[in-house]
């Protein structure tokens, strides 16, 4: 069977767990057509599994049934020709049985992989996601270069209309993948891959690597959210904006200290002298809703613990601690605060 069958078979209940555990991330949860597809394969799968399982159980009981009530008979040293012909007719007919039982499922999953596998890309919404250890980059692709986005692990897209995510490594293997709108999609280092997806449902879904891609690995997910156009249209309108000035003392002093310490060196603010590409695009921090992609709420004591000690937090990552004086750092919280 295709890997559709095998990421189906294997990545619902897990997945399904991750929805109890942090809100709508589940691939029996499908929010657009290919979902559904997939879906509603693995419900084939299962419902006929359980149907033969219920079946065998019931062939087992019935056989040990028998064999209790033959240890009181005689045993037949010469068996009558017509149980054994019954029994080749049954031993064969289950065989055909099976073979048909099989082939249902390979025309199902055939149908399902051809429609997850060529979706419409017309009038779709261009996404360049790249992943880093253990992060994720999204770049909304335009024509017209001055309106070209770059946000960092959350991103926004319309109800109704596809998106297709050119999908990039920096560094290691990674796997994209939203349970409630695709299949996985295995990102390998120098090579370009596409994954085409649609939301039929507005909401907040989850994504995350899916292929071990180092120590935090378990820490690399990413928020998207899929609301009516409107909606999106204002969304991509603001996010292009470059980062508001500062208004007060502090949130001047915070912009002087972000600008003049090694955080200009790994991450960009439009409209600031700040263009460091190694870490996560930083213009409209305080609009998302998580921080270290994914692992802790964009609250001001987090961001603070972030800041100031990285490494307890997701040990490994890049970014080094920064030990700021108070006023230094809350001055640098005022700032990040008002980047909306």
């Amino acid at each position: 069977m295709s890997l559709y069958v095998t990421w189906g078979v294997f990545a619902a209940i897990p997945a399904q767990t991750g929805t109890w555990c942090s809100g709508s991330q589940s691939a029996l949860d499908p929010a657009g057509p290919q979902s559904e597809q997939l879906a509603g394969l693995w419900w084939e799968f299962f419902d006929t599994s359980a149907i033969v399982y219920c079946l065998v159980i019931v062939i087992i009981v019935a056989a040990l049934a028998f064999r209790m009530r033959r240890t009181l008979l005689p045993p037949e040293v010469h068996p009558a020709a017509f149980w054994e012909n019954i029994r080749a007719w049954i031993v064969g007919g289950l065989t055909l049985a099976t073979t048909v039982i099989l082939f249902f499922l390979l025309i199902g999953d055939h149908v399902a992989g051809r429609a997850v596998r060529n979706p419409s890309t017309e009038n779709a919404v261009k996404i360049r996601a790249t992943g880093h250890q253990w992060w994720w980059d999204f770049r909304y692709e335009d024509p017209t270069p001055s309106n070209i986005l770059t946000t960092a692990n959350e991103i926004h897209i319309p109800i109704g209309r596809p998106v297709d995510f050119e999908l990039q490594s920096a560094d290691v293997i990674h796997s994209f993948w939203i349970p409630n709108l695709q299949g996985k999609r295995d990102m390998i280092p120098a090579k370009t891959a596409h994954s085409v997806m649609q939301a039929d449902r507005a909401g907040t879904y989850w994504g995350q690597c899916a292929e071990f891609c180092g120590y935090q690995h378990a820490k690399m997910r990413f928020k998207l959210v899929a609301e009516p156009e409107a909606d999106f249209q204002k969304w991509l309108a603001a996010a292009r904006q470059p980062a508001v000035e500062p208004t007060t003392e502090s949130q001047k002093k915070g912009k002087a200290v972000f600008l003049s310490r090694t955080c200009v060196m790994c991450h960009t603010i439009q409209g600031t002298t700040a263009g460091g590409m190694v870490g996560p695009e930083l213009t409209h921090l305080a609009s998302r809703s998580k921080i270290a992609a994914g692992s802790l709420p964009n609250t001001r004591g987090y961001l603070a613990g972030w800041i100031a000690d990285p490494q307890q937090i997701k040990p490994g990552v890049r970014m080094p601690p920064n030990a700021l004086p108070p006023d230094q750092l809350q001055a640098l919280l005022d700032y990040l605060e008002s980047l909306k």
